[in-house]
């Protein structure tokens, strides 16, 4: 997909502040879509220019409704909610109101246009239950990813709406995100600036997950957005998965500080890159990853140095 497709359309980007956001909102600026950045607190990132930002509380049912009436959107890109498992824990009810009534009231205000395309993207930690057994949810956070999914499918089959679900495994690249990889990045930019000796604590050396360039995922969700099948889950992955001893490895040799890295032995199994014929939803459309893994831990340390004020080396 070359972009073309976006070249004056109206696409609604939600949690546009956020991680992935501001680089969907970056991504369909340059191809030429007419974007409204939906943020809850004005102020909070200088998108750029031509950016038609919306302050909205996405809890709100009139102001959701308000926002629709006011865009009447082509496509929608749903990235809002809270991806925490932490948080989860402590505010279980506020994270079950956002990734959950967030979305009824997103899709029930878009009944007025029909002819949106929209995209909610959800998570592979989401909660699926075994039939017959007493569901039993790991997390907060993973129960409301699951409740996302059934509302958003059953809302488009109750009221004909052209809705997909992506599925993101870990998104990786420059910006505000809290992944491992973003996690050890600081952690060697603080070593080099400042002399940083305390030890970075990672899992298992051969523990692996599947990651993935958040432009690239970006670029799935624009694919998705135009020639996705309503009512399909696409997983968003990579389908390679790496090791924790690779990540850090290849970190570590992007710098000529002295790094301390601390493992504690723990094992888990791989977090599940998708079975084959998962990953063949999306390539069939014509999407594939295109950032080497490499380039992108790069751009992440770069990212960091440069938000600190050290530069690229």
């Amino acid at each position: 997909m070359d972009g073309a497709e976006l070249t004056g359309k109206k696409v609604l980007i939600t949690g546009a502040s956020g991680f992935t956001g501001r680089h969907a909102v970056e991504y369909f600026q340059a191809a030429g879509a007419l974007v409204a950045a939906v943020v809850r607190r004005e102020y909070v990132y200088a998108f750029p220019e031509g950016t038609h930002v919306h302050v909205c509380d996405l809890n709100d049912k009139e102001q959701v409704r308000q926002l629709i009436d006011e865009v009447q959107p082509d496509y929608v890109l749903h990235l809002a909610g809270k991806n925490s498992v932490p948080d989860s824990w402590s505010d279980p009810l506020l994270v079950l109101e956002t990734n959950v009534m967030a979305v009824l009231y997103l899709l029930d205000a878009l009944r007025s246009c029909p002819a949106a395309r929209t995209v909610i993207v959800g998570s592979r930690l989401k909660y699926t239950p075994e039939p017959g057994k007493i569901p039993q949810p790991p997390h907060p956070y993973s129960l409301s990813k699951a409740l996302e999914e059934m509302v958003t499918l059953s809302w488009m089959s109750l009221f004909g709406q052209q809705i997909m679900v992506a599925e993101p495994g870990n998104l990786i690249g420059a910006g505000p995100s809290t992944g491992i990889c973003s996690l050890l990045a600081r952690h060697i930019v603080a070593c080099e600036q400042e002399g940083k000796t305390e030890a970075f604590r990672l899992s298992g050396r051969e523990n692996t997950r599947d990651f993935l360039d958040v432009r690239d995922a970006v670029r799935a969700y624009a694919t998705l957005l135009v020639h996705g099948t309503t009512g399909t889950v696409y997983p968003v992955v990579s389908g390679t998965e790496r090791s924790l001893g690779e990540i850090a490895d290849t970190l570590l040799s992007m710098t000529s500080a002295n790094v301390p890295v601390r493992w504690d032995g723990a094992t888990s199994g791989p977090d599940g890159a998708g079975k084959e014929e998962e990953l063949s939803l999306l390539r069939k459309l014509g999407w594939q990853p295109l950032i080497p893994f490499a380039q992108s831990l790069q751009d992440i340390l770069n990212g960091v140095r440069i938000q600190q004020g050290r530069g690229t080396d």
